[in-house]
């Protein structure tokens, strides 16, 4: 019988088994725990999305729930739990900072401490739904520690493939990894630094630890025998991609349906897409250097301009270079949100890596053959680096090389996709089996 098949037929057998899912509390972690929930909804699970509720609000923005189920999404397993943050913090930290989206940088470490405080409230999450598994997310203790105390298992998931590289044995600080070895060794919220809680993370896991990556991937991440994998501490189970799909029932209207509009104007594989995701921020220079860059480049760019909640820039305007949307206009477009999976699949893009695993993920793309990284000076980009980078990848023929390199590899992987994740998944049901089994020898005893 296929495995696709039989996991299917497992997995309605198995209707009470259930799954809590606890993400880091930034749209970026949640997207791909999202996307993992609704796979393994697919196979007949029942999945709890915990989280903020502001970092579920785009969730419930975009899509029907249950007429029955208020936090149910509809046609799914998948159901919505608010994670109440301890009222104490919210003087300091009022509920719509309880995610890293636009949080001003000096409550990062508040907004930790909040998360550690709401260990009790997870905890009884976890005693009213009595899940089979919770499946956790980087540098949050509290998860397996809160399961571990009712006997349930807990799982890590890691949604980044090379941050299973963050291992034991850290790298010398350099003036380039200053800011990260920075938050990473010496940065300390309840006497944990993020190292601290990695290592509690990985050996906190029950058994395996799940990766957003793909086999291809790791092996070629991995082709140096110097590196260090986690799975000497534990078996790593490659997920997949779980690349977020546009929903069939959006339509491309108001601001979305602006951009996409103005992108469909444009020559194939002409346009540069600028984002640095939802918690990173261009310093002053930076964004400068950048609008440097993008105006020198001469091509048609997509740009993605936010500041942070704490930022004494309130205006684009106020942001850019005197006279840099005037001198672009019709063929850059600056927005301070965008579509990004549909732009994604409209046309080649550009992005620069900041920041923890971003410019590890670079560095994988540059290996993979499907991007380059763009140099840095002291830290901050160069307008003549950004525009050589640019016309290299979008306009010389260089960049030709690399979009089809890219396409194959995309071809390749949606190909493995569904046996890999069916692998995965038949791994995952058997050791809830075997947990469930343990549980009940321990019970008769």
């Amino acid at each position: 019988m296929h495995l696709g098949k039989r996991l299917s037929m497992e997995s309605k057998q198995e209707k009470a088994m259930s799954i809590v899912m606890l993400p880091y509390l930034a749209h970026g972690d949640v997207s791909p725990f999202y996307e993992l929930a609704k796979k393994l909804s697919n196979k007949g699970f029942h999945i709890y999305l915990c989280s903020t509720p502001v970092c579920l609000q785009p969730i419930r923005n975009k899509h029907f729930f249950d007429d029955h189920h208020p936090n149910r999404l509809s046609s799914s397993n998948i159901q919505l739990i608010d994670l109440q943050l301890p009222s104490s913090f919210h003087q300091e930290l009022p509920p719509h900072y309880h995610s890293t989206k636009n949080l001003p940088p000096h409550l990062t470490n508040t907004l930790l401490a909040a998360f550690d405080a709401s260990k009790q409230v997870f905890s009884d999450i976890l005693m009213t739904l009595r899940p089979d598994l919770v499946i956790y997310d980087l540098f949050q203790p509290l998860a397996p520690e809160a399961a571990r105390e009712q006997n349930i298992e807990a799982v890590l998931f890691l949604i980044s493939a090379t941050a299973q590289d963050m291992n034991f044995e850290m790298p010398v600080e350099t003036e380039s990894n200053k800011e990260t070895m920075e938050l990473l060794i010496k940065n300390s919220v309840n006497g944990m630094t993020f190292t601290q809680r990695f290592h509690q993370c990985v050996t906190n896991s029950s058994q395996l630890i799940l990766v957003k990556t793909t086999r291809e991937i790791q092996a070629k991440y991995y082709n140096d025998g110097n590196k260090l994998s986690l799975a000497v501490f534990r078996p790593l189970v490659p997920v997949g991609p779980l690349v977020q799909k546009p929903h069939d029932h959006d339509d491309d209207v108001g601001d979305d349906g602006k951009i996409m509009d103005w992108l469909s104007k444009k020559e194939p594989s002409s346009v540069v897409f600028v984002s640095f995701g939802s918690e990173n921020y261009l310093s002053e220079e930076g964004m400068k250097e950048m609008a440097d860059g993008l105006e020198l480049s001469n091509v048609d760019f997509i740009w993605v301009v936010r500041f942070h909640g704490g930022s004494k820039i309130t205006s684009i305007h106020e942001a850019l270079p005197q006279g840099f949307l005037e001198r672009t206009n019709g063929r850059g477009l600056i927005v301070d949100w965008a579509p990004q999976v549909k732009i994604l699949q409209h046309s080649s893009t550009g992005g620069i890596p900041m920041k923890l695993d971003q410019p590890v993920n670079a560095k994988l793309v540059v290996d993979m053959g499907v991007g380059m990284e763009m140099p840095r000076k002291n830290k901050e980009l160069a307008k003549e680096e950004v525009a050589s980078v640019i016309r290299r990848v979008v306009v010389e023929e260089e960049g030709k090389e690399l979009r089809k390199t890219a396409k194959e590899l995309s071809e390749r992987l949606k190909k493995e996709e569904d046996e890999e994740f069916d692998e995965a998944m038949e791994k995952l049901v058997q050791f809830v089996h075997e947990s469930r089994i343990h549980v009940a020898a321990s019970k008769e005893t």
